[in-house]
């Protein structure tokens, strides 16, 4: 691994984000760009670089680039995902830009997505607004009612973070998406629009012109086995979307 030795970081002191990428010059560029704002910065090269970090290191953000040899940014997003029960933010980073690889970055499980070349300002537009965020609690309220919401025999479990299904199994869920479903089944069967939804959840940073809070819908809609005559989570066209199941504490 290139960079810093590293460190056991406390909960307090400067966030930390950790970079992953294979092209030295931008590692150097991020690391600069963000130390000089603040931040600490651990760098890792490829995948087996990053696994020692997170092993050794509280992290608060990842920056992942997409295209590199070996392992792709798409596999160590996959495999974070699969393998983390408290997901850190990931925000993608590709040279390509094209749409397809942020619909696949964020089925993967990411928060976030960047397309290279990108400017200073947007780079710590992003991170500053994804750590705010990670940071901030969801729905303090209704934690403090009821540590559980149900609703057609499922369950979410807002201490532990957990959705199980009306069988008992558990769903796994990417920070982003708990958020999202969060927001909606706390104002059930009232139409909120992807602004309100953007602030009252995690699952995306930036405005509300980008598909990047409709990938999150359809893939929470997906995994809540929603068909088209269901409708748990209906579109208003035009303006955003509905939780149409009553809820309830427990």
């Amino acid at each position: 691994m290139t960079g810093p030795s590293i460190p056991r970081l406390s909960a307090l002191g400067p966030q930390t984000i950790l970079i992953v990428d294979d092209d030295i010059g931008m590692r150097r560029a991020l690391h600069r760009i963000l130390r000089s704002n603040g931040f600490r910065c651990l760098l890792a090269e490829d995948g087996a670089a990053m696994r020692s970090v997170l092993a050794e290191a509280r992290v608060d953000l990842i920056l992942l680039d997409v295209m590199m040899p070996g392992q792709s940014g798409f596999d160590l997003c996959r495999d974070l995902r699969i393998r983390d029960d408290n997901p850190v933010p990931i925000i993608m980073i590709s040279a390509r830009g094209e749409q397809t690889d942020l619909v696949i970055g964020l089925e993967l499980g990411a928060d976030d997505y960047i397309a290279k070349p990108f400017g200073e300002g947007e780079l710590l537009a992003r991170v500053r607004a994804m750590l705010r965020r990670s940071r901030t609690p969801v729905a303090e309220p209704a934690r403090t009612r009821s540590r559980f919401l149900r609703f057609d025999g499922w369950t979410v479990d807002l201490g532990q973070r957990d959705l199980f299904t009306p069988t008992g199994a558990r769903v796994e869920l990417s920070g982003a998406e708990f958020d999202l479903l969060l927001a909606l089944i706390e104002h059930p069967q009232r139409v909120i629009g992807r602004d309100a939804l953007l602030e009252m959840s995690r699952a995306r940073i930036g405005n509300a012109s980008d598909r990047t809070i409709d990938v999150h819908i359809c893939r929470l809609r997906r995994k809540l086995g929603d068909e088209e005559k269901r409708e748990t989570i209906r579109t208003v066209r035009g303006f955003g979307y509905i939780f149409t199941r009553p809820v309830e504490q427990a």
